[in-house]
């Protein structure tokens, strides 16, 4: 069994603002993402996976734990180089090759070409993990622009079947394809319409997608997250809501990363071989009923 590890409590998280995006290294504390205190079972060897959004956070915490599994792995991000330096220090650490991949998921050509350059350096692909997100909290429906409305589709929808699309060429049957979805895309969230939205969005693609590839045996699933404490929060929310981040769920405290990462590793491997169009809540007791 795994030994229990203590979590920060919310009172031990204090209010902070960072300029988006933010740096994982410039939170308070620190986002536990190193899997220290993961067992590995040998589960991915001889995989390559992709993660979208790998530099940190969830991603970066998929990737630590895909590695200790025997997958190589590629990430893509879009701004922070250190984060994503940072992670393949730490994939490399675990014995495994991380090749790092900067491009933007908006761009169709992007994901094509990340697609590529990751089955030329690996000769193949056989995990594909749509994680990049994009959130910006705003009190009023008429304070989101048409600009972050149009990133937030763009960023968590249109990115999600753009990598689909560069993917699938590669892709044969026992593949994989994981999104990451959001318990606000089942329950909604005030403060954020316009990203609540887009992770619906992503849910029903990932129960179509499944359908639709299952006769391919191309499994697609999705991790459905509640809060994690992540560079994402104290970029894009307001102070007062990051201090005590976050008692609304039944556990009263934000997930850190490495405890989304053994639901991925599931969804990955052969262990979840009965398993398509499913949206596995990883979310602290919130629920959406």
């Amino acid at each position: 069994m795994q030994s229990k590890e203590r979590r920060p409590t919310p009172d031990e998280i204090p209010g902070q603002k960072l300029d988006y995006p933010a740096k994982q290294s410039d939170m308070t504390p620190a986002p536990d993402s190193d899997l220290s205190n993961y067992k590995p079972a040998n589960k991915l060897v001889g995989k390559v996976a992709l993660i979208t959004g790998g530099d940190s956070g969830i991603g970066r915490a998929v990737a630590i734990a895909y590695a200790m599994e025997g997958a190589d792995v590629a990430i893509l991000y879009n701004e922070n180089d250190s984060d994503a330096e940072t992670t393949r220090d730490l994939v490399e650490k675990r014995g495994q090759k991380c090749l790092i991949l900067k491009y933007d998921v908006r761009n169709f050509e992007d994901c094509q070409t990340a697609v590529d350059q990751t089955v030329n350096e690996f000769g193949k692909l056989n995990i594909l993990v749509n994680n990049a997100a994009y959130q910006m909290t705003q009190k009023q429906v008429e304070d989101i622009s048409l600009e972050q409305f149009r990133r937030t589709m763009e960023t968590n929808v249109f990115g999600y079947f753009y990598m689909v699309k560069a993917a699938l060429p590669h892709l044969k049957e026992g593949d994989v394809i994981i999104n990451t979805g959001s318990i606000v895309g089942k329950i909604g969230k005030g403060m954020l319409v316009d990203y609540a939205t887009s992770k619906g969005a992503v849910h029903t693609f990932t129960k179509s997608l499944a359908l639709n590839l299952v006769s391919r045996n191309i499994r697609v699933n999705a991790v459905v997250p509640g809060p994690v404490w992540t560079p994402n929060i104290p970029a894009t929310m307001p102070k007062e809501k990051v201090d005590n981040y976050d008692t609304d769920v039944a556990m009263e405290r934000a997930a850190q990363p490495e405890e989304l990462a053994p639901a991925y590793v599931y969804m990955a491997a052969e262990d979840s071989s009965f398993v398509t169009g499913a949206l596995l809540d990883v979310a602290g007791g919130q629920t959406s009923s």
